[in-house]
C-alpha cells in the first residue's frame, strides 16, 4: 500500500522527469512548489509560447481520480446520477502521464486533458457502486493511453529531434 511519503515521491519524480525531458527538447520549464490548481509545470517553448502542464505519475498500472473532476455526479440515496460533463473544463490543457520504471526507461504519455473527460463520459456508469455507494473513485489504465506514448508533438513549437 502506498504511503503519503511514497505518493509525494512519485509525484516529485514524475514532475521532475517531465521538466528534464522538456529541457532536452528545448523548452524552459519549472515545477511549482505549492499546489496550483490544474497546473504542475509552467513551460516556455523555443518561440516563447508559455503553457501549463498537468502531470500525473504512477509506479503501478493505473492513474486514480475522483470522477467529479470531470463529470457532474449527484448522489441520491445510494445511487449516483450523472448529469453530463463538468463545465468549465480545461480541454486543451496539456497533460503528461508518467509511468515510472527503472532508470532511463520511464514512459511518457502526452495528450490534452479533455481526453480524460471524454474517457470518463464514455466509461463511468454511475448507478449504485457495489462496495461503497458514496465513492466517486475512477481510474484509467496504462493500456488506455498507449496511443499517446511519446506524443510530444502536441506541444507548442514542437521540434522533431530533441535539442540535447
Amino acid at each position: 500500500m502506498a504511503t503519503g511519503r511514497n505518493i509525494q515521491l512519485t509525484k516529485q519524480i514524475g514532475e521532475n522527469l517531465v521538466v528534464a525531458e522538456l529541457g532536452r527538447r528545448g523548452y524552459i520549464a519549472t515545477t511549482f512548489t505549492g499546489n496550483v490548481p490544474e497546473i504542475d509545470i509552467l513551460a516556455s517553448s523555443p518561440n516563447a509560447n508559455t503553457f501549463g502542464i498537468q502531470v500525473k505519475a504512477i509506479q503501478g498500472t493505473s492513474w486514480q481520480f475522483d470522477v467529479r473532476a470531470f463529470l457532474n455526479v449527484e448522489l441520491i440515496a445510494d445511487t449516483q446520477i450523472i448529469h453530463g460533463a463538468k463545465s468549465p473544463f480545461s480541454h486543451t490543457l496539456t497533460c503528461v502521464f508518467v509511468k515510472i520504471r527503472d532508470y532511463g526507461s520511464d514512459e511518457f504519455y502526452i495528450f490534452h486533458w479533455g481526453f480524460l473527460q471524454d474517457y470518463f463520459i464514455e466509461n463511468y456508469k454511475g448507478g449504485i457502486r457495489p462496495r461503497n455507494p458514496s465513492s466517486f473513485h475512477c481510474a484509467i489504465w496504462l493500456k488506455e493511453v498507449q496511443q499517446f506514448k511519446d506524443n510530444w508533438s502536441i506541444l507548442p513549437d514542437f521540434v522533431e529531434s530533441p535539442k540535447l
